[in-house]
């Protein structure tokens, strides 16, 4: 099987619901292609690093799917091409490594916050060390 992730960025004037058809959309587009999705990760508003069509943000989403040729590819890119919704998108093949990175991301092994006991242990009072002197700079 060959791994594949499409990454798009949808326009972000449409609305909340147009947003989400988008997607659904590319998803089913994917899955008539005889493709398995893998997983779907909607990233939400995000400005991007420069303007695209006088855009300064888009709603990005994240599709991984699997599939056994890729002779459908071309024609579902030029789809992504044509559709007006999307600002960009773009079509990466997978590697072992890429599969692995991304399960293990999905497992929150990469990418999560650390755990409070990773934190430095609060300090312990000694009876053996003598408390600090207190001078009173003031008072002369």
């Amino acid at each position: 099987m060959r791994h594949y992730e499409v990454t798009f960025i949808v326009d972000p004037v449409l609305s909340g619901d147009e947003v989400k058809s988008t997607a659904e959309q590319i998803q089913k587009d994917i899955t008539s292609s005889n493709a398995t999705i893998v997983a779907v990760d909607e990233m939400g508003l995000r400005q991007l690093a420069y303007p695209i069509n006088r855009r300064s943000s888009g709603v990005y989403y994240c599709v991984e799917f699997a599939c056994e040729t890729a002779d459908w590819l071309g024609k579902f890119e030029l789809g992504l091409k044509r559709n007006e919704r999307l600002l960009r998108f773009l079509t990466v093949k997978l590697d072992k490594y890429g599969i692995k990175y991304n399960d293990d991301k999905r497992n929150g092994r990469i990418g999560g916050k650390k755990h409070q006991e990773s934190a430095a242990p609060a300090p312990v009072a000694d009876d053996n060390v003598p408390a600090p002197e207190v001078v009173d700079l003031d008072a002369e």
